[in-house]
C-alpha cells in the first residue's frame, strides 16, 4: 500500500483503513511510515529472513521500500553490489539497493514478481509492477493525491469508480509519469520462427525446455519457512512437482503436495499416482457439494472477479489454500504452461489453425494472464496468507517457449496438445500422466458440475453496468461480485476468458 500527494493525518487515517483490510495478504507485521508527501505501508507474509526482513525496508541513505513479491536471482544481486550493503537475508532488500543504486533502471536487474514502491530521501517516488503482473497492483489518480494497492477491496467507495489496473512492466514516477521498463514478451517473439516440418523436433529443443524449466523451478524453492506444490494431477503441475521433488530430495527436505477433488474426482486419482511415485508428503482434501456451495460466494470475493472459467477453479483452489497455509507458506502452481505451449482446446479451432495466428493468440494470452489466471491464483492463496509461485511464468521459460515454432504445439497426425512438453519430461512421471488429456481444475475437481446445478436454481439477475454478461453462470457470479465490490468498473479493472 502506497500513497504520493497532499497527506495530512486525514489521508494517512485512510490510509491505514487501507491497509487493515488487506491484512489476509500478510498477517504475520504491519509497518508503516509517513514522510513528506509519501506514505507507504506494509502487510508482510515473513518468508525470507523472518526475523530481520520487516517493512517499510530502510538504506542507509535514508531510502525506503515496500515490496510485495519475491525476488529470485537476490542472491546474485547481492554479489554485483556488494554484500556490505546488505544487512538482512530479505530478497526485498536486493530491490531497496538495487534501486538506491541505479535508480529506476535498477528494476532491469530484478527478476521475479514484484509490485514495489520506493521513496529516497528527498521524496523521489518510484511504484512498478513485474512484466507479466504475477503479483497484483491498482492505483487511483485524483489531483492531490494518488493512491496503489494491491487488491480492490483495499480502495473507499468514493475512489472505486477510479480504480485501474497498474500496467505490468510497468514502473511510475510524479515526475516521470507511466514508463515501460520489460515486456511479459518480448517483441522479437512476434511472431516466432517458423519450422521446416511440424512436429518433428531434436533433442536440442527438448533439453532447453526441460532445462529453462528445471531451472525456474529451482529458483523458486528458495524458503526459510517450507514450501509445496499444488498438485492437481494434470501435466504441467505434475511437471513442477517432479522438479520440486528432485531438489527436495537433495537438500534433504520435505515437499508437501496438496490436491483437491469430489469424492471419485479424475484429479484426485491422478495427484495420488504422481505423489506415490514421487515420494512426496501427499495431502488429500475431498471437497463435498456442500463445501463447494459454501466456498462459491467466498471464492468470488476472494478472486475479486466474476469470469465463469476463473470462478469454477477458484472454489476448489481456496478449500485448497485454506488447508495448505496451515502447513506451508508458499507453493508452486501450474499456471502458464497452457498458454504457452497451447493446451487449451480452443487453440486448435478456427480461426488459430494457422500457425501465425495461433502464435500471436498465444502472445495475447500470455498479456491478459494479470487479471484473469494471476488474478485467481494470487488471491485464493493470499486470502490465507499463503503466496502462491509461478515457474512456467519465469522470463527465461517465457521467451524459450515462444521461440518454439507455433506448429510444433499444433494438434496433428500422432500429436496431442502440448506434446513437445510432455515429451521433454519423458521419465521423469509415469506414462499415464504424462500423456493425460487436458480437463480444466474446475471440470477435474468435480467443481464445475456442482456449481453449474446451483447457478440454474439462482435468481435472474439485472443488467451490469458496463459489462456484457455472456451466461445465467456470469450474471449469478457478478452478482455476487457487484455486491462486494459495487463502484469498481470491471472494464478497467478485469479481463475475460475468450470462451466462458
Amino acid at each position: 500500500m502506497a500513497a504520493v500527494g497532499e497527506i495530512d493525518e486525514e489521508q494517512a487515517r485512510r490510509c491505514r483503513e487501507m491497509l487493515a483490510r488487506i491484512k489476509h495478504r500478510g498477517p504475520d507485521d504491519t509497518g508503516e511510515i509517513h514522510r513528506g508527501r509519501v506514505w507507504l505501508g506494509h502487510q508482510r507474509l515473513s518468508i525470507m529472513d523472518v526475523e530481520g526482513g520487516a517493512q517499510p525496508m530502510s538504506g542507509p541513505d535514508g531510502t525506503y521500500l515496500v515490496a510485495n513479491g519475491e525476488i529470485y536471482n537476490h542472491r546474485h544481486i547481492r554479489e554485483d553490489l556488494g554484500h556490505e550493503l546488505f544487512e538482512t537475508g530479505s530478497d526485498s532488500e536486493a530491490a531497496l539497493h538495487a534501486l538506491t543504486v541505479d535508480g529506476p533502471a535498477g528494476l532491469a536487474r530484478l527478476r521475479g514478481m514484484f509490485a514495489l514502491a520506493f521513496v529516497t530521501a528527498d521524496e523521489q517516488f518510484l511504484v512498478a509492477r513485474d512484466s507479466v503482473g504475477v503479483k497484483p497492483l491498482y492505483w487511483v489518480r485524483r489531483p492531490e493525491v494518488t493512491l496503489f494497492a494491491s487488491e480492490l477491496r483495499a480502495f473507499d467507495e468514493a475512489d472505486r469508480p477510479l480504480v485501474e489496473s497498474f500496467p505490468p512492466g510497468c514502473c511510475w514516477s510524479p515526475h516521470g509519469g507511466l514508463v515501460r521498463f520489460a515486456d511479459a514478451v518480448p517483441a522479437v517473439l512476434r511472431p516466432a520462427h517458423r519450422a521446416e516440418e511440424a512436429g518433428v523436433w531434436d533433442d536440442g529443443l527438448l533439453k532447453s525446455v526441460r532445462e529453462t524449466i528445471v531451472t525456474a523451478v529451482e529458483n523458486r524453492m528458495m524458503s526459510d519457512v517450507g514450501i509445496g506444490v499444488f498438485l492437481s494431477g494434470g501435466l504441467d503441475s505434475a511437471i513442477v512437482a517432479a522438479i520440486a521433488a528432485e531438489y527436495a530430495l537433495r537438500h534433504r527436505q520435505p515437499l508437501p503436495t496438496f490436491a483437491i477433488g469430489a469424492p471419485g474426482s479424475s484429479d484426485l486419482a491422478a495427484a495420488r499416482v504422481v505423489a506415490d511415485h514421487l515420494g512426496t508428503e501427499h495431502h488429500e482434501i475431498v471437497m463435498t457439494a456442500e463445501d463447494a456451495m459454501t466456498a462459491l460466494p467466498k471464492a468470488v470475493r476472494a478472486i475479486e472477479h466474476f469470469d465463469p472459467s476463473l470462478v469454477r477453479s477458484a472454489v476448489p483452489n481456496l478449500l485448497l489454500a485454506e488447508y495448505a497455509s496451515k502447513r506451508v507458506h508458499a507453493v508452486l502452481t501450474g499456471e502458464g504452461a497452457d498458454e504457452l505451449f497451447a493446451g487449451y482446446d480452443y487453440y486448435h479451432e478456427e480461426p488459430f489453425t494457422n500457425p501465425d495466428a495461433l502464435q500471436a493468440e498465444l502472445v495475447r494470452t500470455v498479456n491478459e494472464l494479470h487479471h484473469l489466471n494471476l488474478q485467481r491464483c494470487d488471491r485464493t492463496t493470499m486470502a490465507f496468507g499463503m503466496e502462491a509461485r509461478v515457474p512456467f511464468l519465469d522470463r527465461d521459460v517465457i521467451s524459450v517457449a515462444l521461440r518454439i515454432p507455433p506448429e510444433h504445439k499444433m494438434i496433428g497426425p500422432g500429436r496431442e496438445a502440448k506434446k513437445l512438453l510432455r515429451d521433454a519430461f519423458q521419465g521423469w512421471l509415469p506414462e499415464e500422466i504424462l500423456r493425460r488429456g487436458k480437463e480444466q481444475f474446475g471440470d477435474g475437481s468435480g467443481a464445475k458440475d456442482v456449481l453449474e446445478r446451483a447457478v440454474h436454481a439462482a435468481p435472474e439477475v439485472a443488467e451490469a453496468e458496463g459489462v456484457e454478461l455472456r451466461s445465467k453462470e456470469e450474471a449469478a457470479f457478478y452478482a455476487i461480485w457487484r455486491n462486494e465490490l459495487h463502484g469498481i468498473r470491471p472494464g478497467s479493472t478485469l479481463g475475460l476468458f475468450a470462451t466462458t
